[in-house]
Protein backbone atom coordinates (compact mmCIF):
# COMPACT_ATOMS: atom_id res chain seq x y z
CA UNK A 1 0.00 0.00 0.00
CA UNK A 2 2.87 2.65 0.72
CA UNK A 3 2.38 6.04 1.54
CA UNK A 4 2.48 7.04 5.30
CA UNK A 5 2.33 4.73 8.20
CA UNK A 6 2.02 6.38 11.72
CA UNK A 7 2.86 3.25 14.19
CA UNK A 8 0.88 5.15 17.73
CA UNK A 9 -2.39 6.68 17.65
CA UNK A 10 -1.51 9.05 20.65
CA UNK A 11 -1.29 13.05 20.39
CA UNK A 12 2.15 12.37 18.46
CA UNK A 13 0.85 10.20 16.11
CA UNK A 14 -2.73 12.05 15.18
CA UNK A 15 -1.11 15.25 14.94
CA UNK A 16 1.37 13.98 12.50
CA UNK A 17 -1.46 12.31 10.23
CA UNK A 18 -3.28 16.16 10.21
CA UNK A 19 0.05 18.11 9.13
CA UNK A 20 0.50 15.28 6.69
CA UNK A 21 -2.76 16.23 5.19
CA UNK A 22 -2.46 20.01 5.77
CA UNK A 23 1.09 19.67 4.12
CA UNK A 24 -1.00 18.54 0.65
CA UNK A 25 -0.10 14.98 1.04
CA UNK A 26 -2.97 13.21 -0.81
CA UNK A 27 -1.60 9.68 -0.71
CA UNK A 28 -2.71 6.64 1.39
CA UNK A 29 -2.57 7.14 5.21
CA UNK A 30 -2.42 3.96 8.34
CA UNK A 31 -2.64 4.50 11.68
CA UNK A 32 -1.69 2.00 13.76
CA UNK A 33 -2.74 1.78 17.65
CA UNK A 34 -1.87 -1.00 19.97
CA UNK A 35 -5.35 0.42 21.95
CA UNK A 36 -8.77 -0.02 20.49
CA UNK A 37 -9.46 3.35 21.13
CA UNK A 38 -9.08 6.55 19.09
CA UNK A 39 -7.01 9.17 20.05
CA UNK A 40 -7.09 11.01 23.26
CA UNK A 41 -6.31 13.66 25.16
CA UNK A 42 -3.72 12.11 28.16
CA UNK A 43 -2.88 15.08 29.98
CA UNK A 44 -6.81 15.13 31.80
CA UNK A 45 -7.01 11.56 32.71
CA UNK A 46 -5.12 12.28 36.08
CA UNK A 47 -6.49 15.57 36.79
CA UNK A 48 -10.53 16.46 35.42
CA UNK A 49 -11.32 12.82 34.08
CA UNK A 50 -10.50 11.50 38.17
CA UNK A 51 -11.47 13.95 39.73
CA UNK A 52 -15.65 14.07 38.57
CA UNK A 53 -17.39 10.70 38.08
CA UNK A 54 -19.36 12.42 35.13
CA UNK A 55 -16.42 13.67 33.26
CA UNK A 56 -16.15 12.37 29.62
CA UNK A 57 -13.22 10.85 28.08
CA UNK A 58 -11.25 13.03 26.13
CA UNK A 59 -10.91 11.96 22.99
CA UNK A 60 -9.90 14.03 20.39
CA UNK A 61 -12.00 13.24 17.45
CA UNK A 62 -14.77 11.09 17.11
CA UNK A 63 -15.15 7.83 14.13
CA UNK A 64 -15.05 11.36 11.18
CA UNK A 65 -11.33 11.08 11.91
CA UNK A 66 -12.01 7.96 8.67
CA UNK A 67 -14.25 10.73 6.31
CA UNK A 68 -11.98 13.76 7.24
CA UNK A 69 -8.46 13.03 6.96
CA UNK A 70 -8.67 9.87 4.80
CA UNK A 71 -6.75 7.22 7.29
CA UNK A 72 -7.17 3.76 7.35
CA UNK A 73 -7.36 3.02 11.19
CA UNK A 74 -5.93 0.00 12.83
CA UNK A 75 -6.78 0.00 16.06
CA UNK A 76 -6.20 -2.33 19.03
CA UNK A 77 -3.32 -4.55 17.22
CA UNK A 78 -0.07 -3.23 18.66
CA UNK A 79 2.84 -3.12 16.21
CA UNK A 80 5.48 -5.63 16.84
CA UNK A 81 8.35 -5.23 14.26
CA UNK A 82 9.40 -3.34 11.64
CA UNK A 83 11.70 -3.94 8.68
CA UNK A 84 13.57 -0.86 7.93
CA UNK A 85 15.19 -2.63 4.43
CA UNK A 86 12.11 -3.66 2.86
CA UNK A 87 10.03 -0.87 4.48
CA UNK A 88 7.08 -2.49 6.25
CA UNK A 89 5.55 -2.77 9.57
CA UNK A 90 4.82 -5.72 11.08
CA UNK A 91 1.15 -6.66 13.02
CA UNK A 92 1.74 -10.34 13.83
CA UNK A 93 1.20 -12.21 10.89
CA UNK A 94 0.35 -8.71 7.93
CA UNK A 95 2.47 -6.63 6.81
CA UNK A 96 1.95 -3.10 5.98
CA UNK A 97 3.84 -0.94 3.46
CA UNK A 98 5.49 2.44 4.40
CA UNK A 99 6.97 4.90 1.81
CA UNK A 100 7.50 7.19 4.99
CA UNK A 101 7.04 6.07 8.52
CA UNK A 102 6.53 7.80 12.04
CA UNK A 103 6.90 5.86 15.42
CA UNK A 104 4.98 7.40 17.63
CA UNK A 105 4.46 5.08 20.16
CA UNK A 106 4.58 6.86 23.40
CA UNK A 107 5.63 5.05 26.96
CA UNK A 108 4.89 2.47 29.17
CA UNK A 109 3.97 2.61 32.90
CA UNK A 110 6.75 1.11 35.36
CA UNK A 111 5.51 -1.14 37.64
CA UNK A 112 6.51 -2.87 40.82
CA UNK A 113 7.45 -6.87 40.53
CA UNK A 114 5.12 -8.80 42.37
CA UNK A 115 2.51 -6.83 42.39
CA UNK A 116 0.57 -7.63 38.83
CA UNK A 117 -1.77 -10.45 40.11
CA UNK A 118 -3.50 -8.13 43.02
CA UNK A 119 -6.48 -6.21 42.43
CA UNK A 120 -6.69 -3.05 43.53
CA UNK A 121 -3.24 -2.03 42.59
CA UNK A 122 -3.47 0.33 39.45
CA UNK A 123 -1.07 2.30 37.25
CA UNK A 124 -2.43 5.25 35.52
CA UNK A 125 -1.00 5.98 31.61
CA UNK A 126 -3.77 4.86 29.21
CA UNK A 127 -7.74 5.61 29.42
CA UNK A 128 -8.41 2.32 30.73
CA UNK A 129 -6.21 2.83 33.58
CA UNK A 130 -8.14 6.15 34.32
CA UNK A 131 -11.35 4.06 34.35
CA UNK A 132 -10.40 1.68 36.29
CA UNK A 133 -8.38 3.88 39.17
CA UNK A 134 -11.68 6.44 38.77
CA UNK A 135 -14.27 3.57 39.38
CA UNK A 136 -12.22 2.90 42.73
CA UNK A 137 -11.67 6.16 44.13
CA UNK A 138 -14.53 5.70 46.62
CA UNK A 139 -14.91 8.26 49.77
CA UNK A 140 -13.24 6.25 52.33
CA UNK A 141 -10.66 4.03 50.65
CA UNK A 142 -7.36 4.54 52.11
CA UNK A 143 -5.12 5.23 49.13
CA UNK A 144 -1.49 4.88 48.81
CA UNK A 145 0.47 6.32 45.92
CA UNK A 146 3.87 5.07 44.78
CA UNK A 147 6.01 8.04 43.80
CA UNK A 148 5.67 11.94 43.87
CA UNK A 149 6.19 12.97 40.68
CA UNK A 150 3.60 14.27 38.18
CA UNK A 151 1.39 11.79 37.78
CA UNK A 152 1.32 10.54 41.23
CA UNK A 153 0.73 14.12 42.82
CA UNK A 154 -1.95 14.62 40.15
CA UNK A 155 -3.80 11.35 41.53
CA UNK A 156 -3.51 12.21 45.44
CA UNK A 157 -4.59 15.53 44.54
CA UNK A 158 -7.76 13.87 42.97
CA UNK A 159 -8.63 11.70 45.35
CA UNK A 160 -7.98 13.95 48.15
CA UNK A 161 -11.00 16.06 46.11
CA UNK A 162 -12.95 13.07 46.28
CA UNK A 163 -12.55 12.88 50.20
CA UNK A 164 -10.06 9.69 49.94
CA UNK A 165 -7.25 9.45 53.08
CA UNK A 166 -3.82 9.42 50.42
CA UNK A 167 -0.51 8.79 51.66
CA UNK A 168 2.51 9.38 48.95
CA UNK A 169 5.64 7.23 49.08
CA UNK A 170 8.67 8.67 47.33
CA UNK A 171 11.72 6.48 47.56
CA UNK A 172 14.33 10.09 46.73
CA UNK A 173 14.73 11.88 49.41
CA UNK A 174 12.89 15.15 47.77
CA UNK A 175 10.36 14.55 44.90
CA UNK A 176 10.60 15.73 41.24
CA UNK A 177 14.45 16.28 41.22
CA UNK A 178 14.74 15.53 37.92
CA UNK A 179 12.00 17.18 36.48
CA UNK A 180 12.51 20.85 38.68
CA UNK A 181 15.41 20.28 40.80
CA UNK A 182 16.28 19.74 44.45
CA UNK A 183 15.32 22.82 45.75
CA UNK A 184 12.27 23.26 43.93
CA UNK A 185 11.13 19.77 44.10
CA UNK A 186 10.60 20.38 48.11
CA UNK A 187 8.73 23.55 47.00
CA UNK A 188 6.49 22.06 45.00
CA UNK A 189 5.81 18.93 47.27
CA UNK A 190 4.75 20.97 50.50
CA UNK A 191 1.65 21.52 48.61
CA UNK A 192 0.99 18.10 49.53
CA UNK A 193 1.14 18.20 53.29
CA UNK A 194 -0.65 21.89 53.28
CA UNK A 195 -3.56 20.05 51.63
CA UNK A 196 -4.29 16.95 53.72
CA UNK A 197 -1.98 14.44 52.38
CA UNK A 198 0.66 11.92 54.06
CA UNK A 199 4.39 12.07 52.40
CA UNK A 200 7.16 9.80 52.77
CA UNK A 201 10.33 10.55 51.31
CA UNK A 202 13.35 8.90 51.30
CA UNK A 203 11.48 5.37 51.84
CA UNK A 204 11.44 2.75 49.16
CA UNK A 205 8.46 -0.01 48.72
CA UNK A 206 9.67 -3.52 49.77
CA UNK A 207 6.45 -5.38 48.94
CA UNK A 208 2.84 -4.70 47.69
CA UNK A 209 0.60 -7.44 50.10
CA UNK A 210 -3.02 -8.74 49.94
CA UNK A 211 -4.78 -12.20 49.76
CA UNK A 212 -6.46 -11.14 45.99
CA UNK A 213 -6.24 -7.99 46.44
CA UNK A 214 -4.15 -5.33 47.96
CA UNK A 215 -4.15 -4.73 51.62
CA UNK A 216 -1.08 -3.39 53.01
CA UNK A 217 2.41 -1.38 51.34
CA UNK A 218 5.39 -2.86 52.89
CA UNK A 219 8.15 -0.23 53.21
CA UNK A 220 11.81 -0.88 52.98
CA UNK A 221 12.32 0.79 56.79
CA UNK A 222 9.65 -2.20 57.68
CA UNK A 223 6.80 0.52 58.21
CA UNK A 224 3.80 -0.98 57.12
CA UNK A 225 0.91 1.36 55.55
CA UNK A 226 -2.87 -0.12 55.27
CA UNK A 227 -4.18 -0.15 51.82
CA UNK A 228 -7.37 -0.43 49.69
CA UNK A 229 -5.94 0.74 46.99
CA UNK A 230 -2.23 1.62 45.33
CA UNK A 231 -1.61 3.63 42.31
CA UNK A 232 1.89 3.30 41.45
CA UNK A 233 3.23 6.51 39.65
CA UNK A 234 7.27 5.67 39.22
CA UNK A 235 7.73 6.83 35.50
CA UNK A 236 7.36 5.33 32.48
CA UNK A 237 9.48 3.56 29.86
CA UNK A 238 9.72 4.26 25.94
CA UNK A 239 7.84 1.78 23.99
CA UNK A 240 10.31 0.46 21.98
CA UNK A 241 10.34 -3.40 22.83
CA UNK A 242 8.55 -3.54 19.42
CA UNK A 243 11.70 -2.18 17.31
CA UNK A 244 14.23 -4.60 18.51
CA UNK A 245 16.35 -6.16 15.51
CA UNK A 246 14.84 -3.16 13.43
CA UNK A 247 18.44 -1.77 13.35
CA UNK A 248 17.03 1.61 14.77
CA UNK A 249 19.38 2.87 18.22
CA UNK A 250 17.59 2.51 21.08
CA UNK A 251 19.28 4.15 23.93
CA UNK A 252 16.21 5.68 26.26
CA UNK A 253 13.79 5.98 22.94
CA UNK A 254 14.70 6.07 19.57
CA UNK A 255 17.46 7.85 19.11
CA UNK A 256 16.74 10.64 16.04
CA UNK A 257 19.04 13.84 14.59
CA UNK A 258 17.91 17.29 15.26
CA UNK A 259 15.26 16.40 12.57
CA UNK A 260 13.59 13.34 14.23
CA UNK A 261 15.63 11.48 11.58
CA UNK A 262 16.38 7.87 13.01
CA UNK A 263 18.81 7.49 10.29
CA UNK A 264 16.60 4.40 8.53
CA UNK A 265 15.35 5.78 5.28
CA UNK A 266 12.05 7.19 5.67
CA UNK A 267 11.94 6.51 9.27
CA UNK A 268 11.04 9.73 11.59
CA UNK A 269 10.19 9.47 15.82
CA UNK A 270 7.79 11.98 17.65
CA UNK A 271 6.52 12.39 21.26
CA UNK A 272 7.52 10.18 24.57
CA UNK A 273 9.24 7.73 22.45
CA UNK A 274 12.45 10.08 20.77
CA UNK A 275 15.08 10.73 21.62
CA UNK A 276 16.50 13.77 19.57
CA UNK A 277 18.95 16.02 19.42
CA UNK A 278 17.48 19.26 20.58
CA UNK A 279 19.76 22.51 18.74
CA UNK A 280 17.85 24.80 21.40
CA UNK A 281 20.27 23.41 23.90
CA UNK A 282 22.85 21.43 22.29
CA UNK A 283 21.88 18.03 23.90
CA UNK A 284 19.62 15.04 23.41
CA UNK A 285 16.48 15.03 25.43
CA UNK A 286 13.44 13.00 25.49
CA UNK A 287 10.20 14.79 26.44
CA UNK A 288 7.05 13.32 28.45
CA UNK A 289 5.44 16.19 27.93
CA UNK A 290 1.93 17.32 25.49
CA UNK A 291 3.67 20.52 23.68
CA UNK A 292 6.66 18.93 22.21
CA UNK A 293 4.79 16.04 21.66
CA UNK A 294 1.83 17.41 19.35
CA UNK A 295 4.84 19.61 17.83
CA UNK A 296 6.99 16.73 16.99
CA UNK A 297 4.17 14.43 15.40
CA UNK A 298 3.68 17.49 13.20
CA UNK A 299 7.17 18.05 12.37
CA UNK A 300 7.60 14.15 11.79
CA UNK A 301 5.38 13.71 9.20
CA UNK A 302 6.35 17.09 7.05
CA UNK A 303 10.40 15.54 7.20
CA UNK A 304 9.30 12.02 6.88
CA UNK A 305 7.12 13.07 3.28
CA UNK A 306 9.83 15.94 2.43
CA UNK A 307 13.02 14.68 3.28
CA UNK A 308 14.90 16.74 1.17
CA UNK A 309 13.77 19.81 2.77
CA UNK A 310 13.65 17.91 6.66
CA UNK A 311 13.76 21.13 9.75
CA UNK A 312 15.16 20.80 12.54
CA UNK A 313 13.00 20.41 16.09
CA UNK A 314 14.62 22.99 18.44
CA UNK A 315 12.26 23.84 21.36
CA UNK A 316 12.26 25.15 24.98
CA UNK A 317 9.89 22.45 26.78
CA UNK A 318 7.01 23.75 28.43
CA UNK A 319 4.94 21.45 30.96
CA UNK A 320 2.37 22.36 33.68
CA UNK A 321 0.62 20.36 36.02
CA UNK A 322 -2.32 20.70 38.55
CA UNK A 323 -2.33 19.85 42.08
CA UNK A 324 -4.65 20.79 44.85
CA UNK A 325 -6.21 24.09 42.42
CA UNK A 326 -3.05 25.63 41.95
CA UNK A 327 -0.93 24.77 38.87
CA UNK A 328 2.59 24.41 38.05
CA UNK A 329 4.25 25.78 35.27
CA UNK A 330 7.86 25.08 33.98
CA UNK A 331 9.92 25.79 30.85
CA UNK A 332 13.33 25.26 29.68
CA UNK A 333 15.62 22.66 31.74
CA UNK A 334 16.06 22.92 35.40
CA UNK A 335 19.78 24.05 35.43
CA UNK A 336 21.54 23.59 38.95
CA UNK A 337 24.21 25.99 38.88
CA UNK A 338 22.02 28.63 40.45
CA UNK A 339 18.09 28.76 41.32
CA UNK A 340 16.72 31.65 42.49
CA UNK A 341 13.10 32.45 43.78
CA UNK A 342 12.53 35.80 42.25
CA UNK A 343 8.80 36.28 43.02
CA UNK A 344 6.96 35.45 45.83
CA UNK A 345 8.06 33.21 48.20
CA UNK A 346 7.86 29.11 48.65
CA UNK A 347 5.41 28.97 51.35
CA UNK A 348 3.06 31.16 49.55
CA UNK A 349 0.20 30.32 46.80
CA UNK A 350 2.24 31.88 44.10
CA UNK A 351 5.78 32.06 43.16
CA UNK A 352 8.73 32.10 40.17
CA UNK A 353 12.19 30.82 40.49
CA UNK A 354 14.50 31.13 37.60
CA UNK A 355 17.43 28.78 36.47
CA UNK A 356 20.59 29.61 35.62
CA UNK A 357 23.11 27.73 33.31
CA UNK A 358 26.57 29.42 32.92
CA UNK A 359 25.64 32.78 32.19
CA UNK A 360 22.39 31.91 30.59
CA UNK A 361 18.91 31.70 31.79
CA UNK A 362 17.75 28.39 31.31
CA UNK A 363 14.08 27.52 33.23
CA UNK A 364 11.62 29.30 34.95
CA UNK A 365 9.04 27.44 37.03
CA UNK A 366 5.72 29.36 38.46
CA UNK A 367 3.47 28.23 41.01
CA UNK A 368 0.04 30.09 40.04
CA UNK A 369 1.63 32.83 38.20
CA UNK A 370 0.02 32.08 34.33
CA UNK A 371 0.65 35.37 32.74
CA UNK A 372 4.31 35.41 33.52
CA UNK A 373 5.23 31.77 32.33
CA UNK A 374 5.41 32.43 28.34
CA UNK A 375 7.41 35.18 28.43
CA UNK A 376 9.80 33.24 30.46
CA UNK A 377 9.92 31.05 27.94
CA UNK A 378 10.30 33.66 24.69
CA UNK A 379 13.18 35.24 26.92
CA UNK A 380 14.77 31.67 26.73
CA UNK A 381 14.06 30.98 23.77
CA UNK A 382 16.16 33.95 22.83
CA UNK A 383 18.95 32.99 24.61
CA UNK A 384 18.60 35.48 27.13
CA UNK A 385 21.45 36.09 29.76
CA UNK A 386 20.66 35.38 33.07
CA UNK A 387 21.22 39.04 34.35
CA UNK A 388 18.61 39.99 31.59
CA UNK A 389 15.85 37.33 33.01
CA UNK A 390 16.45 38.84 36.40
CA UNK A 391 15.87 42.11 35.21
CA UNK A 392 12.76 41.08 33.27
CA UNK A 393 11.54 39.19 36.45
CA UNK A 394 12.13 42.72 38.72
CA UNK A 395 9.36 44.25 35.77
CA UNK A 396 6.76 41.53 36.88
CA UNK A 397 7.06 42.20 40.86
CA UNK A 398 7.00 45.89 40.85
Amino acid sequence: MGGLVVVGASLAGLRAVEAARKSGFDGPITLIGAEEHLPYDRPPLSKAFLAKEDTAPPMFRDEQLLDELGVRLVLGRPASGVDTQDRTVRIGDEEYGYDALVIATGASARTIPGSDALRGVHTLRTLDDAMAVRAALAPGTNLVVVGAGFIGSEVASSARDRGLTVTIVEAQPTPLVRAVGAQMGAACSSLHTRNGTTLRCGVGVAAIEGDGAVERVRLSDGTVLEADMVVVGVGASPATQWLTGSGLTLEDGVVCDETLHTGAPGVYAAGDVARWHNPAFSRHMRLEHWTSAAEQGALAARNALDPANARPYATVPYFWSDWYGSRFQFVGIPATDEVRVVDGDTDSTGFTALYREGDRLAGALTLNRPRDIMKYRRLITGEASWDDGLAFAKTRTT
